[in-house]
């Protein structure tokens, strides 16, 4: 099972640190949607053939083909560079990978880890998220800093990172690990944009959904594209960019969804400090929508809910408005959309129509 295996992973010679580390991964704990979705684009990319890539050499010049065949002058001849990753970055695969084999070959074991790597980053960023925001809970259990302290929550984080660093090298390819590294940038660029974000920037629904790729599609989306490339497909190559575009749109989606549920769920209950967002000074979707509609709600915005009663005004403006959370809802549609429409791009398969199910359940769900 998904929980033991990585559980054994993330297993320290220091007790404390070993707890701390395990803690997210108890089996009652969290959704695992991201390794689901590894799991899956591993399944329907193996329905693709890869597409002919080109190596170049340092001056940019064509030179044969990566898979030995001769072909004419496409895409991914001009493409190229010093580097080179970019045009290929496909892990070079002994056998050609199909639907009938791909379940225990080499090319299912390297996906099945790079789904557990992502989850080791999502958990470790969650819990250095704790930290800075002080919350109590998480996943319906404690904090790991309310259960241990600041410092050790700091260092399991830190360890996590470390952990999924080691794993993501035994992959042996680097182009995944610049991709995968590129997310933990990402991550790190939205925690600082959430804390430092100048008053006028937390009014733009762009620097809203800026935020929202970096702090949660970034993860999903580079996740996609390099299961794609461990699949033996080409950086470039229309399958890998099929895959980026749908987590992109689908990481967007599960945000948005998000944010609307942290209101949906304390509807009833209304001005109680259980809104997350608003409690860290947070303007999300509805919140943005519903200060376009009410003007008195822009300084509020502005000044993070700091004063007395600004929650509270935001709240029943936002309750009051006829199209707010209409508008965000419609958002995290648009976005679920255009993520099927990326993922239809592929062949058709049983792991493609469940990612298609999936995307919808992602914008249905209540929780």
């Amino acid at each position: 099972p998904f929980s033991d295996s990585i559980k054994e992973l993330v297993s320290s010679d220091q007790p404390i640190l070993s707890m701390a580390a395990k803690h997210f991964f108890e089996k009652r704990h969290g959704k695992r949607f991201r390794p689901t979705i590894v799991q899956l684009i591993g399944k329907a990319v193996a329905a693709s053939t890869p597409e002919a890539s080109y190596a170049t050499n340092v001056n940019g010049d064509t030179t044969a083909p990566l898979n030995g065949e001769t072909s004419p002058e496409s895409e991914f001849a001009k493409a190229g560079g010093v580097s080179g990753w970019e045009w290929s970055g496909a892990s070079v695969i002994e056998e050609t990978i199909t639907p009938n084999n791909h379940r225990g070959s080499e090319t299912w074991r390297r996906q099945a880890q790079l789904g557990q790597i992502v989850e080791m980053i999502h958990v470790a960023s969650l819990i250095h998220d704790d930290v800075l925001d002080e919350a109590d809970t998480r996943r319906g259990g404690e904090a790991v800093h309310k259960l241990y302290s600041n410092k050790v929550a700091v260092l399991a984080g830190d360890y996590l990172l470390a952990r999924a660093s080691v794993l993501l090298a035994r992959l042996e390819n680097t182009a995944v690990v610049q991709i995968m590294a590129t997310a933990l940038e990402s991550l790190v660029a939205g925690e600082i944009m959430q804390l430092k974000s100048p008053p006028e920037s937390l009014l733009e629904m762009e620097s809203y959904l800026r935020k929202s790729y970096y702090k949660t599609a970034s993860l999903i989306c580079y996740a996609c594209r390099s299961t794609a490339l461990l699949g033996g497909h080409a950086y470039g190559s229309n399958v890998a960019t099929a895959c980026e575009e749908f987590g992109f749109h689908l990481g967007l989606a599960y945000q948005i969804q998000d944010d609307i549920l942290d209101f949906t769920a304390a509807a009833s209950v209304l001005g109680k400090p259980a809104l997350a967002d608003m409690d860290l000074g947070l303007s999300t979707a509805p919140i943005l929508y519903a200060a376009q509609e009410f003007s008195h709600l822009r300084p509020l915005v502005m000044r993070r809910f700091k004063k007395k009663g600004d929650k509270q005004t935001a709240l029943e403006a936002l309750y009051k408005s006829d199209t707010a959370m209409d508008k965000a809802k419609a958002l995290a549609r648009f976005h679920a959309q255009r993520a099927v429409e990326a993922i239809l791009r592929l062949p058709q398969s049983e792991p493609r129509d469940s990612l298609v199910r999936l995307t919808h359940a992602v914008v249905t769900r209540k929780k």
